[in-house]
Formats: C-alpha cells, structure tokens, sequence
C-alpha cells in the first residue's frame, strides 16, 4: 500500500499492479478501491492499474469536508498519479468516478490519454428521463444491500461472485464521509465544459440503469467532441463489474486511439 499527498495534506491510500501503460481506476461514491475486483484484476493483464481511496473512504484521511466536490476529488486524482510516476495514464472512471474524471479531463487535459465513462453523467439535468427513479434513489440511500444488488448487478453475477459483491457494497466509510460523498456527486455541474474534454473518451451505460439512466449517456455524447457511446442491453448500473466483457471493449477502443 502507498500513500500520495493531497494538496490539503491528507493521504490518499493506493496500489498499482500489471505493467505496460498506467489506467487510473477511480470508483464511485463512498466506494473503496477494493470494490474494482475482478475487473482490477483483468484489467492488470494488460494495463499497469493504478486503484486509489477517495478522501474517507477505505484507508485514506478524511480531510477538510469542503474538499468533497468532484472537481476537488479530482485534484485528489492528479496526486495519486503524480505520485504513481504516471505522467499520462488512460483513466475509467465509474459512476461518482465517472465525474470525477471528467474534471481530471478538463482541469489536467495533460494527464490523460484516454477516457472511459461507465455509468455515470454530467450533472444535474433537467432534461427528459435524466433522473434517477425515486424508489431506485430510496434504496441507494437506505444502503441496503439486498435493495442495492438488483440495481446494480446482474441476479446470476451476484450468485456466482458473492465475494466481489459482497466487497463493492462494503467499503469502510463514516456516515460523514458518506455524506459528503453523496453531496459531491449531486451537485456535480461539468455540462457547460465537456466540450473542453480533448481525450478520446468511451462511454459505457446500461440501458436498464435505474439510478443513472441511459438519456444521461446520451447528453454525454452530444457534449463530448467525439466521443463513442457503446449500450449495453439489460446492464444496471455496476456494468463495470457485471459485464467483463467491457474490457475488451476498451482495449480495443484504447488500441484504435492510441495507435
């Protein structure tokens, strides 16, 4: 385990595992590196996987509580690959993650390489079907798991990966850090500036996405300059973890822009 420090001086806990080219996983809200799995592991076959804890979450400092806003969370992130040696990385960002890189794409566009969206939007949205649906919001809140796993996973993927389910949905975080971090990705605004974005970015997004739906991923794509949407039919909103097959995707997506 290493420790970056973040501007305010609080250490941000990460790892990194594989060789070849750094890909900066950065995970959703009150949700610990850890919470990768399987997909961390896939990913390190190919990619040198850089994981870290957001600020209260897993074995990272707490910090000052106005430093929980996503654009804040991303110079979080910045520190994490400075102090990773990864002058450029590919970064996948999933869901709260998701926003994250967004700002880390627009604030450092010199960082990163490439952009993989999963799940996730541009903020508040007052257009047609961008809201989350109340009683999917209610079971986020109510941090149930047995309310939470349906919207996320796929039934015979939580039956066949009870570890890995069972480590997503329980990062060690305090009621205060899980407070903020909710507050952080609700007022995440990025809309007027993806334009700015000059990464080659890739979003993921389940059509069955409750808690994000898919007319989210849709204004992603008219904001982002170039930017691919791949669907993926009947995925939740953990299509990170569910569906591995996203990781051929983005290799290939990474190898067409890369090359």
């Amino acid at each position: 385990m290493n420790f970056a420090e973040a501007a305010d001086g609080t250490e941000l806990a990460w790892t990194s595992e594989g060789e070849g080219e750094p890909m900066l996983l950065i995970a959703g809200q009150a949700t610990a590196m850890d919470g990768w799995g399987p997909t961390a592991e896939l990913l390190s076959r190919y990619y040198r996987v850089i994981r870290f804890d957001h600020r209260g979450i897993g074995r990272s400092g707490k910090g000052d509580a106005e430093r929980y806003t996503t654009r804040l969370l991303a110079e979080d992130a910045a520190a994490v690959l400075e102090a990773a040696g990864a002058d450029l990385a590919h970064v996948y960002g999933h869901s709260m993650g998701g926003r994250v890189g967004q700002w880390l794409a627009i604030d450092y566009p010199h960082k990163v390489r490439t952009l993989t969206l999963a799940a996730t939007s541009g903020g508040k949205s007052h257009d047609a079907g961008t809201q989350p649906e109340r009683a999917a919001l209610e079971a986020l809140v109510s941090g149930d798991m047995s309310r939470l796993e349906p919207l996320f996973f796929d039934a015979e993927w939580v039956l066949n990966n009870p570890a890995a389910t069972h480590t997503f949905f329980n990062s060690h975080a305090s009621a205060w850090a899980k407070a903020r971090h909710f507050k952080a990705s609700r007022e995440h605004d990025a809309w007027s500036q993806l334009s700015s974005i000059q990464a080659p970015t890739l979003i993921l997004h389940g059509t069955e996405d409750a808690l994000k739906p898919l007319p989210n991923a849709l204004l992603l794509r008219e904001h982002i300059r170039g930017s691919v949407l791949v669907r993926l039919p009947g995925a939740g909103h953990g299509l990170h973890l569910d569906h591995p097959e996203t990781v051929e995707w983005i290799r290939q997506f990474i190898a067409r822009k890369s090359g």
